[in-house]
C-alpha cells in the first residue's frame, strides 16, 4: 500500500527550521568596533549662523561600539572592508535645537543612536568615544567688504573688481582689514582677465578650509602682465651620459657632434632660474638604453634632454628657447678582462 505524502507537514517542518534559525541568529548579538567615523556640521540653511566644533568643520569619533545580530555585523564589516561603507554622520544645528549664537554640549552617544545611517545597518551603538563634544554656534551679521585678488600662492594680485564691495555674513567682531572677500585667481585666469573680464564669487574664510562664498558674482580684469623672463645663452654647458642598468660598464660612448651638444644653450627665464640652471652638475644629458645598444646603424641619433631645475618649469619660469639638438653618437663595445682561471687541483 503506497503511503501518501503529506507536503503540508514537510512545509511546516522547512518553516519552522528556518525560524529557528533566523531566531537563533538574531539571539546571537555580536558587536563591531568602528575607528574611522567623522561627524560633520551639516551646511546651515541659515546664513546668519556659523556653527563648529571650536572652529572645526568636523571631529573624528576615535572608536565606536557597533553591536546586533551576527550575520548584520559580518555585513557591515564587509561593507566597511571593501569601502562601501563610511560611517559619516551630518550635525544639523537646527534639527539639534542649537539656534541661539552660545556654547552647546552634545551627548554624542544619544546623537549616534538616533542616526538613520545605523538604524538602516539594523545596528545599534553602544558605546563611542569621545562621548561628549564642544558645538559652537556664532551669530554673523551682514557686512560690506572689499573685494582683494590673490594668486594660486596667496599673493595679492593688481586687479579690479567690478563691483569693488559684497555684502556677506561675517562675526561680528570684523572689523578692519579683516572685512576683506577674497578671489583666487590660477596664472590661466590672470592671463584671460587681462584680456576681458572673467566672473567669480568672492569668498570668506572663517577658519582654516572653512569658506563661504558671496550670493552674488563679480567681474574681475588685470592689467596686461609683461613677460619676466627674458632670453639668456648658456655658454658653458657640461654634458652628462646615462646608461642604463643592463649597459653600464660594457660599452664606451663617442659624441660626434659634441661642440653643438655643449655649445651656446639659448633659454627664456628669469635671471634666478638661470643662474639655477647654469649651478646644476649637467645641463644637458644624454640618455641610452637598450634599443639603442640594439640598432644596426653605424651613427646613431637622439634629442637632448635638458636638465632644468623642476622647481621653475612648475613655476613657468625656464623654457628653451631653441629647437632641441640632436646628439649623434657611436657605441663602442668594451672587451672585458678574462676571469682568473683557478688552479687545478692535479
Amino acid at each position: 500500500m503506497v503511503r501518501k505524502i503529506n507536503y503540508g507537514k514537510i512545509l511546516l517542518v522547512i518553516f519552522l527550521t528556518v525560524l529557528i534559525w533566523v531566531w537563533a541568529d538574531l539571539a546571537l548579538d555580536d558587536e563591531l568596533p568602528v575607528s574611522s567615523a567623522t561627524i560633520s556640521i551639516a551646511k546651515s540653511t541659515n546664513p546668519n549662523l556659523w556653527v563648529s566644533f571650536d572652529d572645526e568643520s568636523s571631529v573624528s569619533i576615535d572608536n565606536i561600539v557597533l553591536k546586533g545580530p551576527a550575520s548584520r555585523i559580518g555585513n557591515a564589516k564587509r561593507k566597511l572592508n571593501d569601502g562601501s561603507l563610511v560611517l559619516e554622520f551630518f550635525l544639523d544645528a537646527e534639527d539639534e535645537g542649537m539656534v541661539n549664537p552660545d556654547k552647546y554640549p552634545l551627548n554624542v552617544l544619544n546623537f549616534l543612536k538616533q542616526s538613520r545611517q545605523i538604524k538602516q545597518l539594523g545596528l545599534t551603538v553602544e558605546s563611542c568615544e569621545p562621548d561628549k563634544l564642544s558645538v559652537n554656534v556664532v551669530k554673523l551679521v551682514k557686512k560690506s567688504l572689499t573685494v582683494k585678488c590673490f594668486d594660486e600662492n596667496g599673493n595679492i594680485l593688481k586687479a579690479e573688481s567690478k563691483p569693488s564691495e559684497v555684502n556677506m555674513f561675517v562675526p561680528e567682531g570684523w572689523a578692519g582689514a579683516t572685512l576683506t572677500a577674497k578671489v583666487r585667481l590660477t596664472r590661466n585666469e590672470v592671463e584671460q582677465a587681462s584680456l576681458s573680464a572673467i566672473v567669480k564669487k568672492p569668498y570668506i574664510e572663517l577658519a582654516p578650509d572653512q569658506t563661504r562664498e558671496a550670493a552674488g558674482t563679480v567681474e574681475i580684469t588685470t592689467p596686461l602682465q609683461e613677460d619676466p623672463r627674458s632670453d639668456y645663452t648658456i655658454t658653458a654647458a657640461t654634458l652628462g651620459i646615462t646608461l642604463g642598468p643592463t649597459l653600464l660598464g660594457k660599452y664606451d660612448v663617442e659624441v660626434e657632434n659634441l661642440s653643438d651638444v655643449i655649445g651656446g644653450i639659448t633659454i627664456r627665464a628669469t635671471l634666478e632660474a638661470k643662474r639655477a640652471y647654469e649651478e646644476m652638475r649637467y645641463q644637458v644629458i644624454l640618455e641610452i638604453d637598450d634599443e639603442d645598444a640594439m640598432s644596426t646603424e653605424p651613427l646613431l641619433r637622439k634629442e637632448l634632454i635638458y636638465n632644468f631645475p623642476a622647481e621653475y618649469v612648475r613655476k613657468d619660469e625656464i623654457m628653451l628657447n631653441q629647437q632641441p639638438v640632436i646628439a649623434r653618437f657611436k657605441l663602442f663595445k668594451l672587451k672585458l678582462l678574462p676571469s682568473a682561471v683557478a688552479p687545478s687541483n692535479e
